[in-house]
């Protein structure tokens, strides 16, 4: 039986104090408007060669395809180290993201050293699975050579209001992964209102997300400005509180250059220089690359 909403806010308790730290009775219409108004005063000035070779380098290069096997995911790693010796004036991609059965196989065949392996983990997409699956799962995934980890909150633990059941798991998996970033993904289409991303983004970095991200690529609506722009502006008021930096991840529906010069955009004004590096901010996708590579190199390009 569901907890009574009493019982449940008593279990909650720290967590509901740190929340009351900060305004999470956001607007959507008004986020709405300041997203349009940002993107319209702002976005144009960023639409540069040197954005563009940044933005390269802060791409999680992702596979994530029920036909992924090994022989697949094996010519996607050689692409990247390829890519040094096509291109040894650019800087290579951020990471190479997989399912954890893929991590030896990457990290068996990857060369490039400043390319990390990022692995989606503990019941990706759905978080519908066991803790103790999802503890196996992640450290299988680092035992195989992953060094980062993207894994799920349990949208439905948050949503009935059991914050403690959310937290609980983040802070075990962020205790599996020690020095390994983990990337907390939000689902923020599934959360239905920015009070709620708000909510989540707080309560995952308090937990002892690395980097939060907005979602898993499989379900509509995925990343958007919007929810972006929240997820920001939690990033800076969090650090403002506890002095912790934690990175920003868009991931899903990131379909052309200006899509990704948009989240770069949000991510500038809102939190500074600071974050615009592949240390603190990384855009999940696959398409991109050859988007970016083409605009970069003024041709058009399908090296991946």
């Amino acid at each position: 039986m569901e907890r009574e909403t009493s019982q449940l806010y008593a279990e909650n308790g720290k967590y509901e104090e740190m929340l009351a730290q900060y305004n999470t009775s956001l607007n959507d219409e008004e986020v709405k408007a300041a997203v349009a108004k940002l993107i319209d005063e702002k976005v144009p000035q960023n639409d540069t060669l040197e954005v563009k070779k940044l933005l390269f380098n802060c791409i999680d290069l992702t596979t994530l395809k029920t036909t992924d096997s090994e022989e697949s995911v094996l010519k996607f790693t050689e692409k990247v180290n390829d890519f040094e010796d096509k291109y040894p004036d650019l800087k290579p991609v951020a990471a190479i993201c997989v399912y954890p059965c893929f991590a030896q196989i990457v990290s068996q065949s990857l060369e490039v050293e400043e390319v990390g392996i990022a692995c989606v983990s503990a019941g990706f997409p759905s978080s519908q699975t066991f803790p103790e699956i999802k503890v196996a799962e992640t450290a299988l995934a680092l035992k195989d050579g992953a060094t980062e980890i993207d894994i799920v909150i349990s949208v439905g633990k948050f949503l009935s209001g059991d914050y403690e059941g959310m937290c609980d798991e983040i802070e075990e998996l962020k205790e599996t992964c020690g020095e390994h970033h983990m990337k907390v993904i939000l689902e923020t289409g599934a959360l239905g209102s920015c009070a709620n991303i708000k909510k989540a983004s707080l309560l995952a970095m308090y937990s002892g997300a690395d980097f939060i991200k907005t979602s898993t690529g499989k379900q509509e609506p995925a990343a958007t400005p919007e929810a972006a722009y929240v997820m920001c502006q939690s990033i800076k008021e969090y650090y403002a509180q506890t002095g912790r930096k934690v990175g920003f991840k868009p991931a899903g529906g990131i379909n052309c250059v200006r899509d990704a010069i948009i989240y770069y955009t949000i991510v500038k004004e809102i939190l500074g220089e600071e974050w615009l590096s592949n240390q603190s901010f990384r855009l999940g996708t696959s398409r991109l690359a050859n988007l970016l590579l083409s605009e970069i190199l003024g041709e058009n390009v399908k090296f991946f």
